[in-house]
């Protein structure tokens, strides 16, 4: 994907399905693919991979119909004896393309290539330095916006917070059954507020001791007083934002994901925790993780719920899908017969 496709999120209506195989499961792979209408082009190199050794069969497939083919190849265990590797196609020419993405069922901003995002997910929600470095510098700014009372301050620091996708994650988990994705979901997300709080609350304390913060500067700040008064409409904020943020994590539409970012109070209220706990305002500490916890919650709910519709909806297009590619098979083997 190039630097403006990716910066715009996104994500083209036909992907490359790019696999390497023993050669005894490349007759099976190539009937499927020459048998589904979602294919518009095949390349069989046979003998060119060499670690694994096999054959290489790269194909062109609308995303609509990703999910099957792959489905099918992780059937045949070909993940373990081979790879497959999928790829945006961002600009492609090709009039067989657009017949076969004009022909496969469903819309490819709706369709959700599941390896795709269990992967991402996977991915950033790994509890490793960058991540604990994003979250704790992001909890650190929120703190210096709060004693500042500066609301773009603030803004910044939740789009530099990590933590939105493992708590997509904790949904994708449960609806993809992945306890896996869930154990290292929560992890990240405990751990890392943990660390980021503890070194936003030393910063802190290094700041009162130096006389670089006081104790009045937590008291009038009406421009971030939302970030440890928590009302009903944070919990309404969070589920639609966390809906939001899943739809564009899974769709083909991904513009609105900053948005997401600086609708919710997770790392703000990480960060007027810290400051709270240094100067011991106990009832900001409490405010401040009941409104941690309540977006947290609310998103995390949102997105099981909306991965949970999404899956729902996309079950009868496979269906008609899986219903065309057998009529194309029967008229393919009526000769035959």
């Amino acid at each position: 994907m190039t630097a403006a496709a990716a910066a715009s999120g996104y994500r083209p209506p036909m992907l490359r399905v790019s696999v390497v195989t023993p050669a005894d499961l490349a007759p099976r792979i190539l009937a499927t693919l020459q048998d589904d209408h979602a294919v518009s082009a095949i390349v069989h190199q046979p003998g060119a991979a060499v670690r694994p050794a096999g054959d290489l069969i790269v194909a062109d497939v609308a995303r609509e119909g990703v999910n099957e083919i792959l489905d099918a190849l992780r059937s045949w265990g070909l993940h373990e004896r081979g790879s497959i590797h999928v790829e945006p196609s961002t600009t492609w020419l090709s009039r067989d393309g657009f017949e076969a993405e004009r022909r496969t069922p469903g819309s490819s901003a709706d369709a959700v290539v599941w390896a795709d995002v269990t992967q991402r997910a996977y991915d950033e929600s790994e509890l490793n330095w960058t991540y604990a470095s994003f979250m704790t510098m992001a909890t650190m700014i929120s703190a210096i916006a709060l004693v500042l009372d500066s609301q773009v301050l603030l803004i910044g620091a939740m789009v530099l917070g990590p933590e939105f996708v493992p708590i997509a994650a904790l949904g994708l988990a449960l609806v993809r059954r992945r306890p896996g994705l869930l154990r290292q979901a929560l992890r990240a997300l405990l751990v890392g507020f943990v660390v980021a709080i503890a070194v936003a609350t030393l910063a802190s304390l290094l700041g009162r001791w130096w006389g670089w913060i006081e104790v009045g500067d937590l008291v009038a700040r009406p421009e971030t007083e939302f970030v440890y008064s928590p009302d009903r409409w944070s919990f309404v904020v969070a589920v639609i934002a966390g809906a939001a943020g899943v739809l564009s994590l899974t769709s083909a539409k991904v513009g609105g994901l900053s948005g997401v970012f600086i609708s919710v109070t997770t790392v703000p209220a990480a960060g007027n925790i810290a400051l709270a706990l240094a100067f011991g305002v106990w009832d900001e500490v409490v405010g401040s993780s009941l409104q941690l916890l309540v977006n947290i919650v609310g998103m995390a709910v949102a997105g099981w719920l909306t991965l949970t519709l999404q899956h729902l909806v996309w079950q009868p297009v496979s269906a008609r899908r899986a219903a065309v590619l057998e009529r194309l098979r029967h008229r393919r083997e009526r000769p035959a017969a």
